[in-house]
């Protein structure tokens, strides 16, 4: 049950409005967290500006999706990892084991494994990681942009996680549960 209401994409005024009306026109539907998100244009504008400026950096939106996936497994956001399983396999194409290991901040392809464990190490560690780690990275052909957007995607995905756990948004997509993990 949703403890943020939805705004109407009909209903809707103002800056509210417009907002929504380009989320329709980017993503062709209006998903339940950005109408929650509505109930501040300032929330849903910097969502959209980050996720927009992200899509053209140098990480594929295959890459951008698995490191949603595994950040949404880690914060148990059933919401956004049902969105982002959804969004894997049916627009980037990715296939199931691959989502599967996503979760796990794996990949089978090295260098997807060297971002997807970096993320994880940054968000389990706070940003707080030591320089083997980094070293690490660098030396499965992490560039310095990556790293730079590997904590771009934390910052656009652990908000959105938050955000649909406190508000409790109506799942619109396929239910995938999170994992009970310690």
């Amino acid at each position: 049950m949703s403890t943020v209401p939805q705004t109407d994409p009909v209903e809707a005024t103002g800056e509210a409005a417009a907002l929504l009306a380009q989320v329709q026109k980017t993503l062709g539907a209006v998903p339940n967290m950005a109408k929650a998100m509505a109930n501040s244009p300032a929330l849903l504008r910097g969502w959209l500006g980050l996720s927009g400026a992200l899509a053209r950096g140098v990480l594929p939106a295959g890459v951008r999706e698995r490191l949603a996936l595994a950040a949404a497994e880690y914060n148990r956001c059933e919401y956004c990892l049902s969105a982002h399983t959804y969004v894997a396999a049916n627009v980037a194409k990715i296939d199931g084991a691959e989502i599967e290991r996503a979760r796990h901040a794996e990949s089978s392809a090295p260098h997807t494994a060297a971002l997807l464990a970096l993320s994880d190490a940054i968000a389990r560690e706070r940003g707080s990681v030591g320089d083997a780690v980094l070293k690490t990275a660098r030396a499965a052909g992490v560039t310095d942009t990556e790293i730079a957007e590997v904590v771009g995607n934390l910052a656009l995905n652990i908000p959105t996680n938050y955000f649909n756990i406190l508000a409790g948004t109506d799942n619109e997509w396929p239910v995938v549960t999170p994992r009970e993990h310690s």
